[in-house]
Formats: C-alpha cells, sequence, structure tokens
C-alpha cells in the first residue's frame, strides 16, 4: 500500500475514504508544518496531500526525499508549488478545478454587495445600538442595472456574471484571450485593461495570481476606474498593491473595497483595518462543506489514479 503525508487536517468524510485506499501519515493537530516537520516526516512517503498555505518552495522541493512522485493541491490554484522545481525533481502537481467555481462566485458577489452597502459599517452601528433611522443614514450604492467589470473569464468569473445578471447588470470582461460567444452570452470583452477598467462601476478580481499578475492593480491602473467604484478581491491577494488601493480609496476613487485575499496573508495591511469602507473576510471562498467535501475527493482521486492505478490524474498541472 502506498503512504501519503497528510499536511493539514482533512474533512472526516475525505479522511475515511483516503485511509482506505494509502498508509497515512496526517497532520490531525491542523497545525501549520514547519519544513523540516515536512521533509521528516515525508521520508519515506509516495505522495503528499497539501493546501495553499503550505509553501512547496525551491529549497524545500529539493530537500524532499526522492520517493515523492506527486504532490496533490486541495486548491484550484497552485502559486504555493515552485513548478518549474517540481519538474526537475519528477514531482507531478494536481490541483482541484472546477468544485469550487460556485463556493467563489458567492463571495465575490457578498464582497461587493457587503463594500457597496457599507455591510461593516452597518454592524458597528448595531452592535453598538445607537443608530437612528434618516433619509441619508449609511448610503450606499446599489449594484442594479450598473456596469460589472470582471477581471479573469474562467469558470469562477463567468459563474460571477452569471449571478450578476440577474441584478440586470451589464457585463464586462478582460482576460488573456476573449471567450467563445456561447461562454461570454453577451459579456463585452476588452483587450485592454485599463478599458476594462474605464468601465467598471463594479470590479470582481478572479483572475489567476502569480508573477504576471503581481499588482496588476497599482497606481497606474486604478486611475482608470470610474470616481466612486466598488472593488471585490476573491482572487490572490498579491493582484492588488496595497498602498496604491489604499491611497484610492482615501481620495474617493474607490467607494468601498472587499477583500477575501490578502498579501501575505494571514497577515493584512494595518492601513486596511483602519478603514471603515471596507468588507474583510478571512480567505472563505470554498468555505462550504459541499465544496471543501468535493475538493478532497478531487485531490484524493489524483492521488489514487497516480500511485494505484498509474494513469495520469486528471487534474495534472505540470
Amino acid at each position: 500500500m502506498k503512504k501519503v503525508l497528510i499536511t493539514r487536517k482533512l474533512i472526516e468524510e475525505n479522511f475515511i475514504n483516503i485511509q482506505s485506499k494509502f498508509r497515512l501519515i496526517h497532520n490531525q493537530s491542523d497545525k501549520n508544518l514547519s519544513d523540516n516537520d515536512i521533509i521528516k516526516m515525508s521520508i519515506d512517503c509516495d505522495g503528499i496531500l497539501t493546501f495553499p498555505n503550505n509553501n512547496f518552495h525551491t529549497d524545500l522541493l529539493n530537500k524532499l526525499s526522492d520517493s515523492i512522485k506527486i504532490i496533490a493541491n486541495y486548491a484550484v490554484g497552485f502559486g504555493n508549488i515552485d513548478i518549474d522545481t517540481a519538474n526537475k525533481k519528477k514531482i507531478l502537481v494536481t490541483n482541484t478545478p472546477e468544485v469550487l467555481t460556485e463556493a467563489t462566485a458567492e463571495v465575490s458577489i457578498l464582497l461587493l454587495l457587503g463594500a457597496s452597502r457599507r455591510a461593516y459599517e452597518g454592524r458597528i452601528f448595531a452592535e453598538n445600538k445607537n443608530w437612528e433611522w434618516s433619509s441619508d443614514f449609511l448610503i450606499g450604492k446599489q449594484m442594479t442595472n450598473k456596469k460589472l467589470g470582471i477581471l479573469g473569464m474562467g469558470r469562477i468569473g463567468r459563474a460571477v456574471a452569471d449571478i450578476a445578471r440577474g441584478f440586470g447588470m451589464e457585463i464586462h470582461y478582460h482576460n488573456r484571450s476573449r471567450l467563445p460567444e456561447n461562454l461570454e452570452k453577451g459579456a463585452i470583452f476588452h483587450e485592454q485593461l485599463k478599458d476594462l477598467l474605464s468601465q467598471s462601476e463594479f470590479l470582481s478580481i478572479n483572475c489567476p495570481g502569480g508573477k504576471d499578475n503581481t499588482n496588476l492593480l497599482n497606481k497606474e491602473t486604478l486611475k482608470y476606474l470610474p470616481d466612486g467604484a466598488v472593488v471585490a478581491n476573491a482572487a490572490r491577494g498579491e493582484i492588488i498593491n496595497d498602498k496604491d488601493m489604499l491611497d484610492a480609496i482615501r481620495v474617493g476613487k474607490v467607494f468601498a473595497l472587499g477583500l477575501d485575499v490578502y498579501n501575505g496573508e494571514p497577515q493584512i495591511n494595518e492601513e486596511y483595518l483602519k478603514l471603515k469602507n471596507l468588507f474583510l473576510l478571512p480567505h472563505l471562498g470554498s468555505a462550504t462543506k459541499k465544496t471543501r467535501i468535493a475538493m478532497g475527493e478531487r485531490a484524493i482521486n489524483n492521488l489514487d489514479q497516480f500511485l494505484n492505478k498509474s494513469v495520469k490524474p486528471n487534474d495534472q498541472v505540470n
């Protein structure tokens, strides 16, 4: 029986499944393992099931035992794994696409609504029991019939568009390439980022992270947004330059910001916490039981296909 290291605690339904297929070393304490812990615990393992907060950088990958042939990432992204080094070590990497599309799209809409309708400020007033209704109390921005820009029109971006159409929103998007007409569903393609931003009364960030998209929203690009735009990021923290975004909020270029992801999370830029026109979540994009179980099953299936059935996993990324 092949042996697998699981670097964080799995949901019970997933654990019952995987323990029938492999010998396991399972980090049930659910605390982040250090690099040395991962190296020692995986010394005679055939594969690793890991999570987005475990960073498999070049140095760690190079120190892993040669017995490791596959790393199954419990996430749709795989920016926490150095793919070039994995290739050199002949370690196969998989992810869990598709199954978290709807859950993450819901959070994108939640961020837009929570930010635009000043939900954080409202919660403070409600808790303090010191509010009184008036015609101009906590006036927010309404999404209905507005223009929504989607940065990254993959599965999640398209699911965001589907929900937003229920608000009567006009959908604009920027992508590496234009979608086929049947996937566009009437959305308006912008080849240049600045052209998308200029139309985005509301902006949903749903593109991948990584080097190419780091600081994509910065001083130069943010200026193209309409004054008083609402921005939400449920993708990756590095896409936003924090300093430049904070400046845009302070001068009113951005009316409100919704964030589920952060640079260096779980750390958050302290300046964000001083502002009230923010709606913040602790990376909950895929956090429904249905989705998390589905992600686990996908990761387990990838391990099973490769280690037990000697076939190419469905979700191989390298």
